[in-house]
């Protein structure tokens, strides 16, 4: 008995819980503007910025909605570590970081990795490619030890790049991009993050979940293996995934004072921490800035106090969301509805939507939990 007590105690020592900080920075979008660059960049693209997901198959991710997001953590990859500045997403699979053999300008004003530095490092044959909306990045694959804050995982695969063309990296306070979305969207079939984590028994459980605090508000973390109950006094919402890729659920539909708006007849959501806004397809938008009382550019008042509640019907549960989550106040003091529109049918629940909730991604049991 005392030898399975101990057995039991080592293992618990070994495989833990464990709280990332997480904090929220500027975005690509308020650095843009705040160099007068915003307007020109948004020409150059002549492309829809929300449009994340659309056509996304094989080695093709079209991730393009980097450019509002505001949460980041870090990590080090190595033997000693060298520390990155990443986003941890939701809505993609992969690792991967600007490296010294990157020769494009956006690795000028990052992190670089060095794989001569690290003792641990294994290099392989293999190459990443991963296209953008709004540009690119190639590289190679390499197999190092990954911290996350105190979980250390060992032979993690990941990407070095080797390009990164375009702007919005040249400009983004990120370094890299850490994917938590299923394998079977990964560029190269490189294992993720946390499939690893499962696999060397880090982690209690097969799940993490994650706080995004308001209003400028610290506090904001991603717990891998648990569930903080501070967060869950009012019960917590399982929702089944319509399918083992992103973090993707079926919706119903979308109201505004009990009457249907969007989403008619039904679509398919994705909970993305990687995304800042609520994205929706272009006829959607139309009808939510309709019924907000939002202008043909999203320009709304800042007075919340008589604007309806957006209504999501997911899985036979509402879920509310409130005029002040859903009105985003800009430096200039104006007020801009957080809303955004892309080509196709996906709805993609961004930030937006996510602060208004404690989100938790259950890989055990393949769905997520709303509290």
């Amino acid at each position: 008995v005392k030898l399975l007590l101990l057995l039991s105690l080592l293992a618990l020592a070994h495989c833990a819980v464990y709280r990332v900080p997480l904090w929220r920075g500027k975005s690509l979008r308020q650095t843009l503007e705040e160099k007068g660059l915003l307007e020109s960049y948004l020409q150059k693209t002549q492309a829809s910025l929300g449009a994340k997901f659309a056509g996304s198959k094989g080695d093709y991710e079209a991730l393009r909605n980097y450019m509002d997001n505001e949460y980041y953590g870090n990590i080090t990859i190595g033997t000693p570590g060298q520390v990155f500045t990443v986003i941890f997403d939701t809505g993609s699979a992969n690792l991967w970081v600007p490296s010294i053999y990157c020769n494009s300008s956006a690795c000028n004003n990052h992190h670089l990795f060095n794989p001569n530095m690290s003792s641990t490092y294994v290099p392989t044959n293999r190459t990443l490619s991963i296209t953008y909306g709004t540009g690119s990045m190639t590289g190679v694959l390499g197999y190092d030890t990954v911290t996350v804050y105190e979980i250390t995982i060992t032979r993690q695969i990941f990407g070095l790049s080797v390009t990164e063309p375009g702007d919005i990296f040249t400009y983004s306070p990120f370094d890299g991009i850490l994917g938590l979305a299923y394998p079977s969207i990964s560029a190269s079939g490189a294992t993720p993050v946390f499939d690893n984590m499962m696999a060397q028994n880090l982690v209690t459980k097969g799940l993490f979940s994650v706080y995004l605090s308001r209003n400028g508000a610290s506090g904001s973390f991603i717990l891998f293996g648990a569930i903080d109950s501070k967060y869950t006094s009012k019960g917590i919402v399982w929702i089944p995934l319509s399918a083992e890729t992103y973090w993707q659920v079926h919706m119903q539909s979308l109201t505004v004072n009990f009457l249907p708006i969007a989403c008619l007849g039904g679509c398919e959501a994705i909970l993305d921490t990687g995304t800042s806004r609520v994205v929706v397809p272009k006829a959607s938008l139309a009808s939510i800035r309709f019924f907000v009382g939002a202008g043909p550019n999203g320009q709304i008042s800042c007075n919340t106090l008589f604007k309806p509640d957006i209504v999501f019907h997911i899985h036979g549960n509402s879920f509310n969301l409130p005029a002040s989550s859903y009105i985003i106040k800009q430096s200039d003091g104006s007020c801009v509805l957080g809303f955004e529109s892309m080509e196709g049918n996906l709805w993609i629940l961004g930030d937006v939507f996510l602060r208004s909730y404690y989100s938790i991604y259950d890989r055990d049991n393949n769905r997520v939990g709303l509290s």
